[in-house]
């Protein structure tokens, strides 16, 4: 009997929801998450290059499993046109049974 799927739900952003949603339409494709969802019109402020810059950015919350962690990380430094873009992993406590399936699914790896 195999053990459930860890679930993780991962943040970054982009400069464009135009960006956002190619780099989700690339991660689903490669089936290294579910579901992506753009959220436009988010307000970042952060240190880059000794400066302080508030930028307007598309975030991305990726749904996935633990299992597809690293070759997601990998895709993301790949497609992301940032020089160092966030990619944050959080934990899931809890999800329904069948999202939790359904997420299993989506993001195993198919046999070539």
């Amino acid at each position: 009997m195999n053990a459930s799927p860890v679930p993780l739900v991962a943040l970054t952003t982009l400069a464009t929801p135009e960006a956002a949603h190619d780099l989700v339409r690339a991660l689903v494709a490669a089936r290294l998450v579910a579901c992506g969802t753009v959220v436009p019109g988010v307000t970042s402020t952060y240190r880059w290059q000794d400066a302080i810059t508030t930028d307007t950015e598309a975030l991305v919350i990726l749904k996935t499993v633990q299992g597809r962690w690293n070759a997601l990380v990998g895709a993301v430094e790949r497609l992301h046109p940032y020089d160092v873009p966030e990619l944050l992993a959080l934990p899931v406590g809890a999800a329904l049974p069948a999202y939790l399936a359904w997420l299993a699914a989506e993001t195993a790896e198919v046999a070539a």
